[in-house]
């Protein structure tokens, strides 16, 4: 980040996108009345739900201390194939999934359709992003941030949701500043090729959108639209507040008061 860097409302257009798009992908699923198996492994009680807490904020420590000791060893093709590999199951996952959503409304062969377009998208997405440098890279990691994010808001139920979000956010403010998140952007997130994306000044990692998204989207598909609308707006005060503070540091975790103010304001407008 540059060091003249001011915050502006602009900066908040590729969030902003991120989560018109995932509100778009939970509105495909709910339309077409396809909830995707559940991805917690714990019960949906208290003790499973901080379980469910837990492991998420295990998975996505040791993926980041797994990348940050592939960085310092310079295992650079290596990276490559940790992150090529991850972003093509992504891809064709949630393809597949909303693809499949997609055909319901229509009489074609699901299957057949779903299968070979998530293939042609997984290619065209993975190309660009990794044999091009081209803008459209970025652009693509930001509609799979709210595509992602929304798939694990409809993957999981609320009180493990909850959890979960609170738990990451705190997880993020102690791993820029203690941890290997903070560690891997010194180095450069821009190494980092589909995991990040750079707008203007501000260089954004693809976790922070997902869970925005996964905020937003498991809002909108268990408390309606005027509660995803209040999340939204949330998330996008809270960002915008990190963009201030980012004004003095070169570094903010980017979850703790997006979360926290999507959070409130999204079970606020639950309550009317």
């Amino acid at each position: 980040m540059s060091n003249g860097f001011k915050a502006d409302l602009v900066y908040l257009a590729p969030v902003l996108v991120s989560l018109l798009f995932g509100v778009a992908c939970a509105s495909l699923l709910m339309w077409a009345s396809i909830k995707p198996y559940n991805v917690a492994p714990f019960p949906e009680d208290p003790v499973g739900s901080v379980g469910n807490a837990f492991y998420f904020v295990l998975l996505v420590g040791a993926g980041a201390t797994l990348l940050l000791f592939l960085l310092k060893t310079k295992s650079h093709r290596l990276i490559a194939f940790v992150t090529g590999f991850a972003l093509t199951t992504a891809f064709f996952t949630l393809s597949l999934v909303y693809l499949f959503a997609a055909l319901s409304f229509a009489p074609l062969p699901r299957n057949e359709l779903a299968i070979s377009g998530s293939i042609a998208i997984t290619a065209f997405a993975c190309y660009i992003i990794f044999r091009t440098r081209s803008k459209i890279g970025d652009f693509i990691v930001i509609l799979l941030g709210g595509a992602l994010g929304t798939f694990l808001g409809a993957s999981i139920q609320t009180l493990s949701t909850v959890l979960i979000l609170c738990f990451l956010a705190v997880y993020d403010a102690i791993a820029v500043y203690r941890g290997p998140v903070g560690k891997i952007a010194k180095e450069g997130l821009e190494r980092f090729r589909g995991l990040s994306f750079s707008f203007k000044d501000v260089q954004m990692g693809l976790g922070d959108l997902t869970f925005y998204s996964m905020l937003s989207g498991h809002m909108l598909l268990n408390f309606g639209f005027l509660s995803c609308t209040a999340s939204i707006v949330g998330i996008l005060a809270g960002c915008f507040l990190t963009f201030k503070i980012l004004e003095k540091q070169g570094m903010f975790p980017g979850l703790p008061f997006p979360i926290i103010f999507g959070l409130v304001s999204g079970f606020l407008a639950a309550l009317f």
